[in-house]
């Protein structure tokens, strides 16, 4: 029993496979991690880039009277890869007078209810008017892609007890335009 306890002992055969075995679960987490990141960046990116893409389409007259649903649909058709847009998006115009004392925004962005994700906002857009300053807020509800990778875990945890978050994150992008003195509206 002694001489095969010994040559177990001695016996190098599979020492790589036990180093595979405790480091591959690691970096594959970070894997996960890192592609997880990744998308969400990029969702990141693209909201940023329709809701930059609208601002100056109404900057330039292209949109000349902004309604929710048009605003919304431009922005979705700008930031293609965002899923379930039209119906995860939720936009609201803020008017500023810029010759007034600055008030800051409110700090929370109203976002898509998953509660309810059929009732839509009761507020109305207010037609802009000459040299009013007009800030163009979007929140949309994402998923994570995956879910079971750490980072997705704490997205989900991050909104646990959010019953309106359900299990997904908000990603909010913030324009600014001023609208033209010359433009009749």
């Amino acid at each position: 029993m002694k001489t095969l306890l010994q040559n177990f002992l001695k016996d190098e055969r599979g020492t790589a496979s036990i180093e595979i075995v405790l480091v591959f679960p690691v970096f594959f987490g970070f894997f996960l991690m890192t592609y997880e990141s990744g998308v969400y960046s990029a969702r990141q990116v693209m909201l940023e880039h329709g809701v930059d893409v609208t601002v100056r389409e109404i900057r330039i007259g292209v949109i000349t009277n902004p309604d929710r649903d048009n605003l919304r649909t431009r922005i979705c058709d700008a930031a293609r890869i965002l899923p379930d847009c039209i119906r995860q998006l939720e936009i609201e115009l803020v008017q500023r007078d810029p010759r007034t004392a600055w008030v800051p925004l409110d700090a929370n962005v109203r976002c898509v209810d998953r509660g309810d994700l059929d009732a839509a906002y009761g507020g109305t857009i207010d037609p802009t008017g000459n040299n009013e300053l007009m800030f163009l807020r979007a929140c949309i509800r994402i998923d994570p892609f995956l879910p079971s990778s750490a980072l997705g875990k704490a997205f989900i945890e991050a909104n646990a007890g959010d019953t309106a978050a359900g299990e997904s994150y908000a990603l909010i992008a913030t324009g600014a335009f001023v609208v033209e003195p010359f433009r009749n509206n």
